[in-house]
């Protein structure tokens, strides 16, 4: 109920607002679980791929947004609840990659559809990134659920880091046709099986999006680009003393 109250209130006026695109709706099974597994350009994501939808789909969230005290905090955790986000613990051993796994698998013996984003996390320039083995590969052979690829297109230039107001344009989304991975049934602890489902994934959801591939983890092109932008920083500081130094 709440889901279909939210879809109405923030779907609808998406779709007026920014009218997206869409091709492949057709790939979307009426009934019946399947996994979305998606490129990941913006946090708007997970708001325009479910307001294209018939269907319902369920994303995962940090479970930060579902536990901050206060009114801002309750606020927020009824809107993520209300537009089909699943708060997942962070904590323990092997932290939010097991609890993802178990998300996933509760809503596709529902029957549901299932949202994922393989990278891991948002791309930082717009390039897709590898497909981490774990979460998508191992929650497709434990309920052998179809897996659909999606692309995102442009939805990081409606709110670039930094800018308050979207810019209203047109994003698309690619949807692609199923894909069967029942000949890796019983195989998912190998480590070889996982990694040849995800990239066999990444590779279609590439075509679809039109992205450049690049082989390395989005965690890992962030850090490099905090790094080098921490070494410019300093280089400039390091530089504007130079310049005192000398005029002193």
């Amino acid at each position: 109920m709440l889901y279909g109250t939210m879809k109405v209130a923030i779907g609808g006026p998406l779709k007026v607002a920014f009218r997206p695109w869409v091709e492949g709706l057709e790939n979307i099974p009426a009934t019946g679980p399947a996994i979305l597994a998606s490129n990941h350009l913006s946090f708007s994501d997970s708001f325009f791929l479910p307001a294209v939808l018939d269907r319902k789909v369920t994303f995962i969230a940090k479970a930060e947004y579902f536990t901050t005290p206060g009114v801002k905090g309750r606020l927020t955790a009824a809107f993520f609840k209300g537009v089909g986000q699943l708060p997942v613990d962070r904590s323990g051993a092997r932290g939010a990659g097991e609890a993802a796994i178990r998300s996933g698998i509760e809503v596709l013996e529902r029957g549901e559809l299932f949202g994922i984003y393989p990278e891991g996390t948002r791309s930082p320039d717009g390039r897709l990134y590898r497909g981490k083995p774990g979460g998508l590969a191992r929650v497709a052979l434990a309920t052998g659920a179809p897996v659909i690829p999606v692309a995102m297109i442009d939805t990081e230039k409606i709110q670039p880091p930094g800018k308050v107001v979207p810019k209203l344009m047109r994003p698309g989304i690619r949807i692609g046709k199923p894909m069967d991975f029942s000949r890796y049934q019983g195989m998912e602890h190998d480590r070889f099986v996982l990694r040849a489902l995800t990239d066999e994934v990444m590779y279609e959801i590439m075509k679809l999006s039109g992205q450049e591939y690049v082989d390395m983890y989005a965690t890992a092109a962030k850090r490099q680009i905090a790094e080098a932008a921490k070494a410019a920083k300093a280089a400039r500081e390091a530089e504007k003393a130079g310049k005192k130094q000398d005029e002193s």
